[in-house]
């Protein structure tokens, strides 16, 4: 036999080999994505499916649902407390984000001077985020800004009087929820900052030769060039903002109170679902969610090509 003769079988051999051994490793594979698969079905698909259903019917958790089409969504353009949550949601969204992306670059900008014990404070500042979305964080955030909490006390020896709860007053409640979003900047602040380890050195050389101050390669290098990293992190954080609850509901004491000032969007879905047992139109709300999360998804993508700037 030939050698090219031989070498054709050599890898005619290897070939079916490969065929062979490609089914097991396929369903090991199966097995290792097997409980993300089984999550994905049981606690996404399968509710989601569900919720959709329901959104037609009017279910009491305690008796059959009931078929009532279209009803739960019109029961929508009448109900004013929904509509007063949704002005309180966009209100916490459109302030609330980009105050804290701000924070969290303008931090990321000073991590990133190559500062001494950087993985120290690096780890500090992301605490918050890992602890401000928790009850614990949200009943002290309730006590700080009480009455008698530490905020006034410490405006009071700063010679402030008649200062009010801001958690009890309609006026400065939602303010503080908001502050409390914006002090959690750890996340999107380390994104923040592995951007701006990707811009090369070269381009500030070259702009402090021309003589260009530190503000100005602020604004004409490192904010133009980290334009897909703010992209990035101001759609997840807007589609977090939406989903915000915990805060509201320990904060208000599950009432969104006062006055509805703090009804969040998602407090008000609970309350509808959970205490008043109204399942079929809180499955309504939460589709309505859903599509107005997409809707501010689709124009951030949308308005992304005017002022998000790629290498190419």
């Amino acid at each position: 036999m030939s050698a090219v003769g031989e070498l054709t079988q050599i890898v005619s051999r290897r070939q079916k080999g490969g065929v062979r051994e490609k089914h097991p490793d396929n369903k090991i594979s199966l097995v290792f994505m097997a409980p993300w698969l089984i999550g994905l079905l049981g606690i996404t698909i399968i509710p989601m499916i569900a919720s959709f259903a329901l959104s037609f019917t009017d279910y009491s958790l305690l008796a059959p649902p009931e078929f009532v089409g279209l009803a739960n969504f019109r029961e929508m353009l009448g109900d004013t407390r929904l509509h007063h949550s949704l002005v309180v949601t966009f209100t916490y969204v459109i302030v609330g984000t980009p105050l804290q992306l701000i924070a969290a670059l303008l931090l990321a900008v000073v991590l990133n001077q190559g500062m001494k014990g950087l993985a120290f404070y690096r780890s500090v500042f992301y605490l918050p985020s890992l602890m401000g979305g928790s009850v614990a964080i949200s009943i002290l955030w309730r006590q700080m800004f009480g009455a008698d909490g530490l905020v006034n006390r410490f405006l009071g020896m700063l010679g402030f009087t008649d200062l009010p709860g801001w958690v009890s007053n309609p006026d400065t409640a939602l303010w503080t929820i908001i502050l409390l979003h914006v002090w959690t900047f750890g996340s999107p602040m380390i994104i923040f900052l592995a951007g701006l380890r990707q811009i090369p050195q070269m381009y500030y050389e070259a702009a402090s030769v021309d003589g260009a101050s530190k503000v100005s390669q602020f604004f004409r290098i490192t904010i133009p060039l980290l334009t897909p990293i703010i992209f990035f992190n101001l759609v997840l954080q807007v589609i977090n903002a939406f989903q915000t609850f915990t805060q509201a509901f320990v904060v208000s004491g599950g009432t969104g109170g006062p006055s509805d000032s703090t009804l969040f969007y998602t407090l008000y879905l609970y309350q509808k679902g959970f205490t008043q047992f109204d399942m079929g139109y809180a499955s309504a709300m939460a589709w309505l969610l859903l599509v107005i999360v997409a809707i501010f998804t689709a124009i951030n993508f949308f308005v992304s090509k005017f002022w998000v700037h790629y290498d190419d």
